[in-house]
């Protein structure tokens, strides 16, 4: 995603085992009924696309409302924010123009922008495009001097000029091609070397190079009138209606926007289905693997990619202020899924869309949200110590719980009762140990993520 990656105890992880089972893709029926529980009992969203492509045979379901002008039905032409599913089509630019001899992986980035920009190095060892397009950068997610005008629209005022200022004076503190870290600022980056590269915009880029050579036209930033009035109102987690997006500068990171019908193509392709020129280009997306900080998940170019249950899923989330996002499919099965949600519930729709191409990995739990006395949710505020470097502030105001961890962004929590409560951003949960039926502060929580529970010592 965009604005987050490092969530709670590190991102976000997938049910993973060591066992098999038969992968099976739901019927229509089924499908039609996951979705629906999803908008109806777990209120995790607004509404739902989903696409499911099962050996040849393609089942579609839509749920929920669009919230668009018209209020048209959700279906798969229905336009979304894709997010960082973006990064996939910027790391296939990459391998195209490898391909056709424009650039090498190997070639610096600095070589490819203005003679006065400076780059960072290491010792030396520059930063290159395949580190850029393999999270291997030693770059930072996102630059410091990142500061949003606009909170709705946190990337709209981030300018080249800023990009320059950043990377002259940032230091690297890893060896480029050495260290995996979620990189929007290393996809921004890319993507605008590239366009420099090509002597056009990235969008023109991925228009000329991806688009049109794979029938793609709802694939855009800029709107079409066409697209415009076939938009998926972007919600947050409280179902809120909030603004589109706009990314200029860190386009390759997360500009785009698409549709099912767009992104089944773009599958297709990338599992052979439809024959492209870009086969090549994306036979390399995926020739290059690199561990991350997850156990049996690996990187390519732009792609995750899960070896679990005897299966290997090639993957890619997305999510902006008002969209999940998910296309996968499996290198085995060659099942594949695509999940669009106009609401910001990125962790369900991530372990959901898995689901949808493996069915081994478990579907997300339906949590129900209730309300709860704002004096107990005041109860809970104050600073919760799990580790000397890990810390969870909570804060409670107007009867919502809101939890920030050391140096990652603060999110909202929902109450399942009085003293568990669940994040719709990832797949993380928190108790309070309350102490005399609540008469007293709770003195210590415990987080709930990635099969672990980690308790948390509140701080006077």
């Amino acid at each position: 995603m965009l604005h987050r990656r490092a969530v709670v105890l590190g991102g976000l992880a997938l049910s993973l085992g060591a066992g098999y089972a038969r992968a099976q893709a739901p019927a229509e029926e089924s499908l039609s009924t996951i979705l629906k529980e999803r908008v109806d009992i777990g209120r995790e969203t607004t509404g739902l696309v989903a696409v499911v492509l099962d050996g040849g045979r393609r089942i579609d379901a839509a749920y929920g409302r669009s919230d668009a002008a018209d209020n048209r039905a959700l279906d798969a032409d229905s336009v979304f924010e894709i997010g960082s599913i973006s990064k996939v089509f910027t790391a296939l630019l990459f391998a195209d123009m490898v391909v056709r001899g424009e650039v090498s992986s190997g070639d610096p980035v600095a070589k490819l922008l203005p003679a006065n920009v400076r780059v960072p190095e290491f010792q030396d060892k520059p930063i290159t495009l395949l580190d850029l397009a393999t999270y291997m950068s030693g770059l930072p997610r996102m630059p410091s001097n990142f500061a949003a005008k606009d909170k709705s629209n946190p990337f709209a005022d981030y300018t080249v000029e800023n990009l320059y200022a950043f990377l002259a004076d940032h230091q690297l503190r890893f060896m480029p091609g050495t260290h995996y870290e979620y990189a929007n600022l290393g996809f921004g980056l890319l993507g605008h070397a590239l366009a420099l590269r090509a002597g056009m915009s990235y969008e023109e880029l991925v228009i000329s190079r991806i688009c049109a050579p794979l029938g793609m036209d709802d694939t855009r930033i800029t709107l079409s009138g066409s697209m415009q009035s076939r938009l998926a109102r972007g919600h947050n987690s409280r179902l809120e209606p909030v603004a589109n997006w706009d990314i200029p500068t860190l386009a390759g990171a997360g500009a785009l926007r698409s549709t099912a019908n767009d992104l089944f193509k773009f599958l297709e392709m990338a599992l052979g289905n439809r024959s492209s020129p870009l086969a090549p280009a994306m036979a390399m997306t995926l020739g290059e693997r690199h561990p991350t900080e997850r156990p049996r998940v690996e990187v390519g170019l732009g792609w995750f990619l899960s070896t679990s249950y005897k299966d290997e899923i090639v993957w890619k989330d997305g999510g902006t202020g008002g969209y999940a996002t998910f296309v996968g499919f499996s290198m085995k099965s060659h099942r594949a899924s695509i999940l669009l949600s106009n609401t910001a519930d990125y962790g369900p729709n991530l372990r959901l869309g898995v689901h949808l191409v493996n069915s081994a990995y478990a579907l997300p739990k339906l949590r129900r949200a209730v309300p709860v006395d704002p004096a107990v949710l005041a109860s809970y505020a104050g600073r919760y110590m799990l580790a000397p470097t890990f810390v969870l502030t909570v804060r409670a105001e107007g009867g919502r719980l809101f939890v920030q961890a050391t140096a990652q962004p603060e999110y909202e929590v929902f109450a399942e009762d009085d003293t568990n409560f669940f994040y719709r951003v990832v797949d993380a949960q928190i108790t309070f140990d309350r102490l005399d039926n609540g008469a007293t502060p709770p003195l210590t929580l415990t987080l709930h993520q990635n099969g672990r529970d980690r308790p948390g010592r509140r701080l006077q």
